[in-house]
């Protein structure tokens, strides 16, 4: 059973580094990371946190590719 637990956080941390290299952010992150450290915050929803990733990505000028 080890072997099949550490396989299966090696592929979460293999799909987390993929997206993120591709600038797709990691949701089940952020919620986590509010839950613990912001309790107080209220947890925006999926599209609502892509959004905003988005926007704070390319701040409203447009595509950019280098």
């Amino acid at each position: 059973m080890e072997l099949v637990a550490r396989l299966q956080a090696f592929r979460k941390r293999a799909v987390q580094t993929a997206r993120l290299c591709c600038g797709v952010p990691d949701y089940e992150a952020y919620v986590k990371h509010l839950r613990e450290h912001h309790p107080g915050h209220k947890v925006p929803s999926y599209a609502e946190f892509f959004r905003e990733r988005q926007e704070a990505r390319y701040k409203g000028g447009g595509g950019r590719c280098c």
